[in-house]
């Protein structure tokens, strides 16, 4: 790693710090994994560097507020590991599940479980729509997926009756979710809420879409 992408790299501030706690030395070790490897595997952009913790490790946390007592997490489309990753660390007690099509990004996910001794996780190969049927969890979280309509079709029927969906959004959230009203209410969740979170102090809001499963 060269001094000038030491440079690049955003320093986490204190409220960083404070928000993950106990957690704070696996997830520095997990960025550490992100600057050192992340651009050369093709799971993060140059540009993002500056921002690794405030845009994706930061906001990756913002959806442990939204996941109680329940168990079994499905992370989809996990990539470099946001939000999955980082849910995993900030909670040893649940069973994680990281889902994940291409095997590049398999490889990785696997690498960083193995390094970081995250033994609360199983990285799955698999599209979401290859384990309808087949698999179901207490929650279903995902970020920079899909469109809401679509990611619809993918999350929910993963999720178990009484369970959820937990999806970082963006600007665009409303929109999303006005189209998706149908697709959602076809596959028996109830009407997308809205919430906004300020995951630690000083730093940017994160936008999270949640979805409760009915039936």
């Amino acid at each position: 790693m060269t001094s000038s992408a030491d440079e690049a790299v955003e320093t986490p501030s204190e409220a960083v710090r404070e928000l993950f706690g106990l957690s704070w030395a696996p997830i520095q070790h997990f960025a550490e994994m992100l600057v050192e490897e992340g651009e050369l595997r093709g799971l993060i952009g140059p540009r993002e560097l500056p921002r690794l913790w405030t845009r994706h490790i930061v906001n990756s946390a913002a959806v442990a507020p939204f996941i109680g007592e329940e168990r079994t997490v499905a992370d989809v489309g996990s990539g470099a590991g946001f939000p999955g990753v980082v849910l995993a660390i900030i909670r040893p007690d649940l069973e994680v599940h990281l889902i994940e099509p291409m095997e590049r990004r398999v490889a990785w996910l696997t690498d960083v479980v193995e390094e970081i001794d995250l033994d609360n996780v199983t990285v799955v190969q698999a599209r979401a729509e290859e384990l309808h049927g087949k698999a179901s969890y207490d929650v279903v979280t995902a970020r920079a997926v899909a469109a809401l309509d679509k990611l619809a079709r993918w999350t929910l029927p993963l999720a178990k009756p009484r369970g959820r969906v937990v999806a970082l959004k963006g600007q665009r959230a409303e929109d999303e979710v006005e189209k998706a009203k149908y697709v959602v209410k076809k596959l028996g969740g109830r009407e997308a809420r809205i919430e906004t979170v300020h995951p630690a102090r000083g730093e940017e809001s994160t936008t999270i879409v949640v979805i409760d499963k009915y039936r």
